[in-house]
């Protein structure tokens, strides 16, 4: 990637909904040369997708919880396949240590997530323990990666 890539992520990362011409001219660069980059972009999945950043408040869904699971051995395909289609997951992550996997989930209520936990979540294929945290405030929500990606790219650790 070069210093126009880089800058051509960094615009769409504060802005995905700006117009080819708005980014090219934020950037350096005609509409048509613009629009060409960020196609490349997209073919090389550096640019993953344009979605809307919802507020999970405004929606009702008050309560976001971490939940560490630990699963049986031979059940990690199934856990998996279950973790994605269940709607209340909005994250799910491998992990080294104590738990298998890292699940971000959002409740209405605490009620709602002792419910979510006891009825759904641990009755997911293999699950053997689950601990959860809930989260009190977000102070951070999706930080922009191109720029420490960016000053980061040459290290070497």
């Amino acid at each position: 990637m070069d210093r126009l890539d880089w800058k051509i992520i960094a615009a769409l990362e504060e802005n995905g909904r700006q117009s080819f011409a708005d980014l090219g001219e934020r950037v350096g660069l005609s509409k048509s040369p613009c629009w060409s980059r960020v196609r490349s972009l997209e073919k090389q999945g550096i640019i993953d997708g344009y979605a809307a950043c919802l507020d999970p408040s405004a929606l009702g869904l008050e309560v976001q919880s971490f939940v560490e699971v630990r699963i049986n051995l031979d059940a990690h395909l199934e856990f998996e396949a279950a973790v994605i289609a269940h709607p209340a997951v909005v994250e799910c992550h491998t992990t080294a240590g104590d738990s298998d996997y890292m699940l971000k989930i959002f409740a209405r209520s605490v009620h709602h997530l002792d419910e979510l936990l006891r009825h759904d979540l641990s009755k997911l294929p293999g699950v053997h323990r689950l601990a959860s945290v809930v989260c009190l405030k977000s102070i951070k929500r999706q930080g922009p990666l191109a720029e420490w990606a960016r000053t980061t790219e040459h290290l070497t650790l």
